[in-house]
Parts: C-alpha cells; sequence; structure tokens
C-alpha cells in the first residue's frame, strides 16, 4: 500500500508578498531615506518598516481563513509567520521609541488608517485593485518622512520627501499597469499615465525650485516621463512582463539615488 504524501504547502506564496512592485514601494524611500537621515533611529525605523511590511502577506491568509471561520495547513504557517514578523516590527517600534523622537513617528499614524484598509482589502483579495495598490504606495513612501524627521530635519524638507518619492511611484503604478495591459492586446488608458507623469514632473520641478529637491530628481523624473510616452506609445519596443518589472527596478534605483546624491551634492 503506498504511504499517503502529504500536501505541499506553498509556504513562500504565504509569507512573502507576490508583486514585484511592493518591493520597489518599500526599499525605494528606505534607501533614499536611510543614506539621507542615517542614525541608530534610523536603524530601528527600518526594521520597523521592513516587519510592518512582512506581516502583510500572511496576515491576508490568517485574517482570509479567520472570517471564512477555516483552520487549513496554511493557516498554521501564516499564523506562524505573522508572530515572527509581528516580533520584528515590535522589536523596530520599541527601538524607535527608545532612540527616535516621538514627533517622526507621525507620519506613520497618519497612515494607520490606510493600512487597516489595505488588511481588509487583503482579506477580500483586492490587493490588486488599483486604488489599493496606490494607497500601498502611499503609506510606505511614508517610510523617507518618518526617517528625515527622526534625523531632526525640518517638516517641510521631510514632507516634500513623500511627495517626491510619491511623484515616482503613483505614475509608475498607472504606467506599468497600462504598459502589461498594451503588451497583452487588452485595452488600457495611454492619457491617465501621461498625465500622472506630467504632474509629477511639474510637482518636482517646483520643490526644485524652492529648493527642497534636487535637479538631478527633476531630471529623473523628467526621464521617466518619456518612458511613459514612448513605452505606451506605436514606436515601442515590445517586452515581457519580466522585463518591464526589471526596467522599474533599474528606473526605481535611478531616481533614489538621484535624491540622495542631490542632497550630498546640494544641486
Amino acid at each position: 500500500m503506498t504511504p499517503e504524501r502529504k500536501a505541499k504547502i506553498p509556504v513562500k506564496s504565504i509569507t512573502l508578498p507576490v508583486e514585484h512592485g511592493a518591493w520597489g514601494f518599500l526599499l525605494e524611500p528606505l534607501a533614499a531615506g536611510l543614506i539621507i537621515a542615517p542614525g541608530i533611529g534610523a536603524l530601528f525605523i527600518a526594521i520597523l518598516s521592513v516587519g510592518a511590511f512582512l506581516i502583510r502577506q500572511p496576515l491576508k491568509f490568517l485574517v482570509g481563513d479567520w472570517r471564512q471561520k477555516r483552520s487549513l495547513p496554511r493557516t498554521v504557517v501564516a499564523r506562524r509567520f505573522v508572530l515572527i514578523f509581528g516580533s520584528i516590527a515590535l522589536t523596530g517600534l520599541l527601538g524607535s521609541l527608545l532612540f527616535a523622537p516621538l514627533h517622526s513617528l507621525a507620519p506613520f499614524v497618519l497612515v494607520a488608517p490606510v493600512v487597516v484598509y489595505l488588511i481588509i482589502q487583503d482579506a477580500a483579495r483586492q490587493t490588486r485593485e488599483i486604488v489599493p495598490e496606490l494607497l500601498a504606495a502611499v503609506a510606505l513612501a511614508s517610510t523617507i518622512t518618518v526617517l528625515a524627521l527622526a534625523a531632526g530635519f525640518a517638516y517641510l524638507f521631510a514632507f516634500s520627501l513623500w511627495a517626491i518619492i510619491l511623484a515616482r511611484l503613483i505614475p509608475s503604478v498607472l504606467y506599468v499597469r497600462s504598459r502589461l495591459r498594451l503588451e497583452k492586446g487588452k485595452a488600457f488608458s495611454r492619457s491617465a499615465p501621461i498625465a500622472a507623469h506630467a504632474v509629477a514632473l511639474i510637482s518636482v520641478a517646483s520643490l526644485c525650485y524652492f529648493d527642497v529637491a534636487s535637479i538631478l530628481t527633476a531630471l529623473m523624473a523628467a526621464l521617466l516621463t518619456v518612458r511613459a510616452v514612448f513605452g505606451l506609445s506605436h514606436y515601442r519596443e515590445t517586452l515581457k512582463a519580466r522585463v518591464i518589472g526589471i526596467w522599474e527596478v533599474i528606473y526605481g534605483v535611478s531616481y533614489a539615488s538621484s535624491i540622495a546624491i542631490g542632497y550630498y551634492l546640494d544641486v
């Protein structure tokens, strides 16, 4: 008699975000913020941010199964990693409270309702809708403002960094969604991503004029606008989703670097 084989539990898909763009939402503001505003408090803020980011995926399964009043093998895995990632986030929170000014955590308080909404959407399997995706970008981009405030920067500069990061993330979300639909031969919007890039470019240029953004970042915003116009045109090169994702990582790293380099070179 053949022994019964245990069903293999897809631990990775339960514990780690499957959307590659989500990692960019986390790492771009975090990397730029850590370079501009390093310190012990910044380290714990980073730990808090990573832990909170990681807990979302297993929490989605845990809350979803709880709402359905069911207990599956994946529920056990999800519960275990919620505790692990929750411990990481708690460690970061305690360290942040010890080594960073309390007011620096205000942006996290501001986005807390957004986070609650995203958890509800996660449990309902609505995370790939446009609104949750954009709100996730808003929530994760707040990290750079927290880091700046923790380092003692003025509120104007700190919140301007949040706007600068969103000027990259929000238009890029719209562009990638439209580009993927275009490559699949589906209906897509050309005007919305291009308009969003234009608004982002104007916003970054305005912040640059008031000396709270870098010329390098404004140039990157211009490059991203050109990328959106060309990438959604008939002159584009047909690309697979993976290649589009790789290019977005390159753009994201370049944009975050422009913020940090521009700050230190004062350009």
